[in-house]
């Protein structure tokens, strides 16, 4: 999200998440006295074909509503190992699995997850990556936090959670931070943005954090991606940059035809195309290049009614997460295609 975005979003995190309730505990269960012969079991699901009860058993629908609303999700992923679509919480902090039906069944629950804004499935490792913020930092509450927690993609327990903002050494004493976004290398390195401090940290294998890059003109950084070719591309404001992970300080702008208004969330489709979520204008864009991504050009557009932040690739199809920041109404997941 850009600034404007946050801060009203955080907002509306702070009382959505003083008005949600607990969910009641379930009822006890009496024992029921032993049967003379048990019945069969059920045949096991297939390996790799888990049930129904998320977005990826059988055909997916164009739209998913939510069950309830107040948890306001701006990031999201699609898990293909356990076909399920996973979404953050800016108000909660939990990561929740989303049913076809818009059953919400929580898989992280951290009470170190204070705001989760981007996650990223690190699928080969079998990690869930969470860009972990504290809301506070927008209503003058303190100075927000730069976290980024690394769970178990299956059991949803927590490996480590990495201190970001530790790693900034010569941060001045009023410095606020926001973690915003995460993207994973190929060997497993996962990259942050924080938008109010406008530095790319980088978490190894050890899970310390370490300072990227760090930008002097403070673009706002949000969205980021890795690229197979071994640099992030990173928005900031409405420009888009190219930061090479082996060479931080070639980081350059890439030449866009237009800037990109409300640059949010970014994915990279499998032929290539950068697909930007904007915040502001109820689109998604399209852009493809071919020189290396030192200049880009736009390749399509998506409109859509309502307020997007991030987008998730779930084989060919383009998925985008409506958090419904400034009321309590269900957030909703849909396709939109790109013409």
């Amino acid at each position: 999200m850009n600034m404007k975005s946050l801060a009203a979003a955080m907002t509306a995190a702070a009382l959505a998440a003083a008005c949600t309730e607990e969910p009641p505990p379930s009822p006890a269960v009496e024992s029921e006295p032993a049967a003379e012969a048990p019945e069969p079991a059920a045949p096991a699901e297939p390996a790799g074909q888990p049930a129904d009860s998320a977005a990826g058993g059988g055909d997916m629908p164009d739209e998913i509503v939510a069950e309830r609303g107040g948890f306001i999700p701006e990031g999201i992923e699609y898990d293909t190992s356990n076909q399920r679509f996973l979404v953050g919480s800016l108000a909660e902090g939990t990561i929740f699995e989303v049913a076809n039906d818009g059953t919400l069944t929580p898989v992280v629950e951290d009470p170190e997850l204070v705001s989760s804004v981007g996650i990223e499935v690190d699928e080969e490792r079998d990690r869930l990556l969470v860009a972990n913020s504290d809301s506070s930092v927008f209503q003058g509450g303190g100075p927000g936090q730069a976290k980024l927690g690394i769970y178990d993609l299956m059991s949803g327990e927590q490996i480590a959670m990495a201190d970001l903002a530790a790693a900034l050494q010569d941060a001045p004493e009023d410095a606020s931070y926001f973690a915003n976004d995460v993207a994973v290398g190929d060997d497993g390195t996962a990259y942050v943005t924080d938008t109010m401090m406008n530095v790319i940290y980088e978490v190894g294998e050890d899970q310390q954090a370490s300072v990227l890059y760090r930008f002097e003109d403070g673009p706002g950084l949000n969205g980021i991606v890795f690229h197979p070719d071994g640099y992030l591309l990173v928005v900031g404001g409405a420009a888009l940059y190219k930061v090479p992970v082996d060479d931080p300080e070639s980081m350059s702008e890439v030449m866009l035809e237009q800037p990109i208004e409300g640059a949010d969330g970014m994915v990279l489709t499998e032929d290539g195309r950068l697909v930007v979520v904007s915040n502001s204008t109820s689109s998604v864009g399209a852009l493809t290049s071919d020189d290396d991504w030192a200049s880009a050009q736009a390749a399509g557009t998506a409109m859509f009614e309502g307020q997007a932040t991030t987008a998730a690739i779930v084989g060919d199809d383009i998925y985008v997460v409506k958090p419904h920041f400034n009321d309590q109404e269900p957030p909703s997941i849909e396709r939109v295609t790109i013409q």
